[in-house]
């Protein structure tokens, strides 16, 4: 994405920090050897240093700026995303900032021909989509990190110029106002950006396609009263050859994208007397005639890249220093904020000793296998919302005249939204071969479900930081050895949770009992007395049975430390 607008320091809504260089002890002569370096504070390393930090990992984040990256970039956060933030202890300045929605509406030649609607209920805490300007997202993670001063060294206007990897570690050569220094780590996590140096200075490369075709966003603030709903336009009479997406924001900010044409200059497009000229027009399509005031406004392209690997020795690539994906679907910063928790945790129990190293050779399957079918879906929504040849392009055709009567046609107009991956091919995925035996409830591998306890309470809100062990209990008592068993499986993991999801009453002192008398968690899960989830720490599940077998679990629980059975 090329930033085109105003200066990083100027916005009509948000107050721009700035942050100083401080002297690092590096200048002083000390040499030390810190655990993890991240490289990029974007929202993907403040996430990842933040989840580090939860887990007592001390982490050096450097970044080239002395501010937030300027304009508002990624606006869109998934409910997923949300239940990561929520783990991270930071959901309330995002919630109170953030505009929930759940529908969306696709026009063709201004008539709606389709409705979305993402599924939503009480059972949830969080809204399937928030819309957020990026530069509140970076803001609200680096004052949690504030919240770190022992744990997250935040240096600013510091910019990686040089990375030497080595069997046990990295060295980085660091530029700052004051001069270079050298810096060692264990690990380094590269969130540098979709033209990552870092990537470049290992040789690494990207493969993938360059998608055809531009898309201009522009940022503008007016009072238009039309409710947080994606709209998206096709052939629409301020664009009758392309499409036009519209989001609201917060603070009255609306962003408009629009697609220009092979033969429309890209440089002319983001000349600022045609960009009001072309947002004008659209205003006027939807039928808004108040003032209103450009913001910020860039240029980009729909590509789907990526590395053929995740990680290059001791550095793990994540967030768009590994992949580059279209933006229809959100799926960029959600991809991202997924890529931060899945190394850091990883990384957290190598570090501190509690896993074998070869757990991380699963970052890169389980990730890039995100990415690969984050491609499979969003090639689909760029071949539709910018098709590729004549034939693409009579298909198209074709889907939107047909949508004008023929309703199972609508929904291939829609740009299919992100969902959390599910690891099923993960090497530390087990016993799959369970889910056979039940019909309901999340697979091994996919992204734990979130149910109501009660008002406030939610089911996610008892994960602890380790491993999550989720028994449900049908009975009025529970069988000594599972009790036991639950005690084995701490000294495999001393932050192992058990949870008992129980239909009765039960005091069981020392664990956690959740009651569940109305059966939504049971449904929610597909259990029967005795079943049982594992649980990983970024709430995937590890394995499951519908009746519980002890030494499967714990054989589960040891490949998910990266041990062998």
């Amino acid at each position: 994405m090329k930033p085109a607008g105003k200066s990083e320091l100027e916005s009509l809504y948000f107050d721009y920090p700035h942050f100083d260089f401080q002297r690092p002890p590096e200048f002083g002569g000390q040499s030390t050897r810190h655990p993890v370096v991240i490289a990029g504070a974007g929202p993907v390393g403040l996430t990842a240093a933040l989840e580090l930090a939860r887990r007592g990992i001390v982490t050096v984040l450097l970044d080239n700026k002395d501010t937030l990256n300027d304009g508002s970039r990624a606006i869109c956060i998934s409910r997923y995303s949300f239940e990561t933030l929520q783990q991270l202890g930071v959901t309330e300045p995002f919630v109170n900032k953030g505009l929930g929605w759940t529908h969306g509406r696709c026009y063709y030649r201004n008539k709606i021909i389709y409705r979305l609607e993402m599924p939503h209920s009480e059972e949830e805490r969080f809204f399937p989509m928030y819309n957020i300007q990026q530069q509140y997202i970076e803001q609200f993670l680096v004052d949690k990190v504030a919240e770190y001063p022992e744990l997250i060294d935040m240096r600013w206007q510091s910019e990686v110029v040089g990375v030497t990897t080595a069997a046990q570690g990295v060295e980085l050569t660091v530029k700052t106002p004051a001069g270079d220094y050298h810096l060692h780590a264990e690990y380094l996590l590269a969130a540098d950006g979709g033209k990552s140096p870092i990537r470049k200075m290992l040789g690494q490369r990207m493969n993938g396609d360059n998608l055809p075709g531009n898309y201009v966003i522009a940022d503008i603030r007016m009072d238009h009263d039309f409710p947080t709903e994606r709209r998206s336009f096709f052939e629409s009479e301020a664009n009758p050859n392309a499409t036009i997406l519209i989001h609201k924001q917060p603070d009255n900010i609306w962003r408009v994208d629009w697609q220009i044409l092979d033969d429309e200059d890209p440089d002319k497009a983001v000349e600022e007397k045609n960009i009001r000229g072309r947002v004008q027009a659209i205003l006027d399509m939807i039928g808004h005639t108040g003032p209103w005031e450009l913001e910020w406004w860039s240029i980009y392209t729909a590509n789907t890249l990526c590395l053929d690997d995740y990680r290059y020795e001791r550095v793990v690539f994540i967030g768009d220093s590994a992949h580059i994906v279209p933006i229809f679907g959100v799926r960029g910063l959600n991809n991202g904020f997924a890529d931060a928790v899945n190394a850091a945790w990883k990384l957290a129990y190598v570090i501190k000793g509690e896993a074998q190293e070869s757990i991380l050779d699963s970052y890169s399957p389980e990730r890039r296998g995100a990415t690969l079918d984050v491609f499979r879906n969003a090639g689909k929504s760029s071949r539709f919302m910018t098709p590729p040849s004549r034939g693409y392009e009579l298909m198209r055709k074709a889907v939107l005249e047909l949508s004008l009567s023929q309703e199972f046609t609508r929904r291939f107009a829609d740009p299919r939204q992100v969902q959390p991956y599910t690891y099923g091919d993960s090497p530390i995925t087990s016993f799959k071969n369970r889910d056979a035996a039940m019909s309901d409830g999340p697979h091994a591998g996919s992204a734990a479900i979130n149910r109501k306890i009660s008002v406030d309470d939610y089911l996610l809100d008892h994960l602890g930081l380790g491993f999550t062990g989720l028994y449900f209990s049908d009975k009025e008592w529970i069988p000594s050895g599972i009790l036991e068993f639950f005690s084995q499986l701490r000294e495999l993991d001393k932050d192992f949770a058990p949870l008992v999801i129980s239909r009765k009453c039960l005091n069981l002192p020392g664990l956690e009992v959740i009651e569940d008398t109305r059966g939504n968690i049971f449904n929610g899960y597909g259990a029967q007395d005795g079943t049982f989830y594992l649980l990983r720490p970024d709430r995937h599940v590890t394995a499951r049975w519908s009746s519980i077998d002890v030494e499967e679990v714990r054989e589960a629980l040891l490949t998910a430390l990266g041990g062998t059975t």
